[in-house]
């Protein structure tokens, strides 16, 4: 007799897929109504702000009130636009803005690393002392500040803007917590290339550097965008203010013109709307990576 061999016959398992009930769909169309309420609510005050520009100066404060306005009156923004104290005024606070966002990213990536990195005498004295500078509110130093600027000569410069704020407890917490994260095996690599400590910062740290310099640069931009306080103590020369005393100003002198006031702050806006448009994908990133970590 000779053995009859059966080919194994291919199975297919079929998946159904679940089950979706009344239950599901009421969860879904419940969790999209929450969502559209919440994204209604954020961003009405910038829709209103944004058509308010268009407004004329008695229908922005008129009752009831009116979401959009009878006349669209386009030369609100044309005005603002051509006046060329609010363009230098944006021009020279973007420049400050720069400068300032480069200049605390020097400094603090540089603190980070020598606090995540090297060892040195008092480094744990000195590392409280830094994170302690986190707890002592702005307002508190405001005037002790003011003194130094002012015997260093530093009054209506840019650099009273750029410099005394530049170097931050909270930056070099932020980037010194991802130095912490990079692998001592990349370091020892370099260093047995013969890289001495800046090179394998510089050529090393720095390239890997992109995620929290990039949360921590669009932070330290808005916070020199939008200063105000410190700006009106040190700065008296009207070619010399940022966008926060320009639009400060206009609303004391022509308090009226609320269109032409509310035009001009949404232009002030614009630039931080766009750099989170921009950065958006990477700033959610990082701070789904901040808290896996």
């Amino acid at each position: 007799m000779t053995a009859v061999q059966h080919a194994p016959v291919a199975t297919t398992v079929v998946q159904r897929r679940p089950r979706r009930d009344a239950t599901w769909w009421f969860y879904v169309i419940g969790k999209a109504i929450v969502g559209i309420v919440f994204v209604a609510a954020a961003l009405f005050p910038l829709a209103w702000m944004v058509i308010a520009g268009f407004k004329s100066k008695t229908e922005v404060i008129e009752t009831p009130f009116q979401f959009f306005p009878e006349v669209w009156r386009w030369e609100n923004y044309a005005q603002i636009l051509a006046d060329p104290t609010f363009t230098r005024t944006m021009l020279w606070t973007f420049l400050g803005a720069v400068l300032f966002t480069l200049l605390a990213l020097t400094v603090n990536s540089l603190a980070a690393y020598a606090f995540a990195r090297l060892d040195f005498r008092f480094k744990r004295t000195l590392w409280v002392i830094v994170i302690t500078t986190m707890f002592i509110p702005g307002m508190t130093i405001l005037l002790t500040s003011f003194i130094v600027v002012t015997n260093l000569q530093m009054l209506d410069t840019l650099a009273v803007l750029v410099i005394p704020g530049a170097a931050s407890a909270g930056m070099i917490f932020f980037i010194r917590q991802f130095y912490l994260s990079i692998p001592s095996s990349l370091e020892e690599a370099a260093m047995l290339d013969g890289c001495g400590r800046m090179r394998i910062f510089t050529k090393l740290f720095l390239p890997l550097s992109k995620p929290p310099f990039v949360v921590m640069g669009i932070t330290a931009f808005l916070a020199y965008w939008n200063s105000y306080v410190w700006p009106i103590m040190t700065i008296t020369t009207p070619d010399q203010f940022v966008v926060q005393q320009y639009l400060a100003t206009f609303r004391s002198e022509r308090s009226t013109e609320l269109g032409l006031l509310i035009a001009g702050s949404v232009l002030a806006a614009a630039p931080v709307i766009i750099l989170f448009l921009v950065f958006q994908r990477q700033i959610i990133g990082n701070i789904k990576m901040a808290g896996l970590k």
